[in-house]
């Protein structure tokens, strides 16, 4: 028994050619398996919970308006983005900058690379408890970052401020072990960098990042002092070295750079705390020496 086809008619009412029901068929089933198979899944960018995810967060809905799809998954520490990356679980992550990346890669092996540069920020030493460093009784309880790097950078403040003594040529590379003099007797507590807001009502001084201080109602402007905005801590668009060519990634980091929304949120957040680091010239920004 032969297969019946199907007619249609034009606008006009004329005939247009039949189409046999087994063509037809698999022409449907053929749209029905290659038409999501075309479509692009959302680009996933991990992010640190906090304020600095409100101006991603802008990007990604300006990223929509150009075609686009942009998720943004936010995370509360920093270990857990680079295990999200290598396991293909997002596509980039923007929270560390070059010195956290290079000890990341050396200490587990990841093949990542920065596709971009984004904001840079001073960090600082805080205290509810006291007005000024001379006020600190001897054995203090300090908090600092407890990351090899931030944790660096915390210690080179207590040195800047004359609580302690670290050997010489460190830099933020030292460690708590690298103490070779504590003249004042401070007992220094490593934390998670996110805790270290809350830490705050139970030690004398710690280790600040304005991202973090200001959700907690802090100022990040009341540090009894800063370090300086450095280039080489600058944070960065991380990608697994064979996206590194990415051409929805570059899109995005793009967009990010150039919105002024974008710059407005950064501004409104942070004020003079954080400053785009993309102002800079590239060579300076994605190899910092200072």
């Amino acid at each position: 028994m032969p297969i019946k086809a199907f007619s249609t008619l034009s606008r006009r009412g004329s005939p247009v050619k039949s189409l046999p029901l087994l063509a037809l068929l698999a022409a449907s089933a053929w749209a029905l398996v290659s038409g999501p198979a075309l479509a692009e899944p959302p680009l996933k960018i991990g992010i640190n919970s906090g304020l600095s995810a409100d101006a991603v967060h802008q990007a990604a809905k300006e990223a929509k308006e150009q075609g686009l799809d942009v998720k943004v998954i936010e995370f509360t520490d920093w270990i857990t983005p680079n295990a999200a990356l290598v396991n293909k679980d997002i596509d980039a992550n923007y929270f560390q900058h070059i010195p956290f990346l290079e000890d990341a890669k050396k200490a587990r092996g990841y093949d990542f690379v920065s596709v971009g540069v984004g904001t840079m920020s001073k960090v600082g030493l805080y205290s509810k408890k006291y007005k000024s460093i001379a006020d600190l009784p001897n054995g203090a309880k300090v908090a600092i970052a407890n990351d090899p790097v931030n944790g660096g950078r915390g210690l080179v403040l207590l040195e800047r401020v004359g609580l302690i003594k670290l050997r010489e040529g460190l830099d933020y590379k030292a460690t708590v072990a690298d103490i070779v003099s504590n003249p004042r007797n401070i007992r220094i507590t490593e934390l998670v960098a996110q805790q270290l807001p809350t830490a705050l009502d139970d030690v004398d001084l710690g280790q600040g990042y304005p991202a973090t201080l200001k959700q907690f109602n802090i100022d990040p402007n009341s540090a009894l002092i800063f370090d300086n905005v450095q280039k080489r801590f600058a944070i960065q668009w991380v990608v697994r070295a064979e996206d590194a060519e990415n051409p929805r990634i570059k899109k995005f980091v793009s967009i990010y750079q150039n919105s002024p929304e974008v710059r407005a949120i950064l501004k409104k957040h942070f004020g003079d705390m954080t400053v785009p680091a993309w102002d800079l010239p590239q060579e300076s920004a994605a190899n910092p020496t200072n």
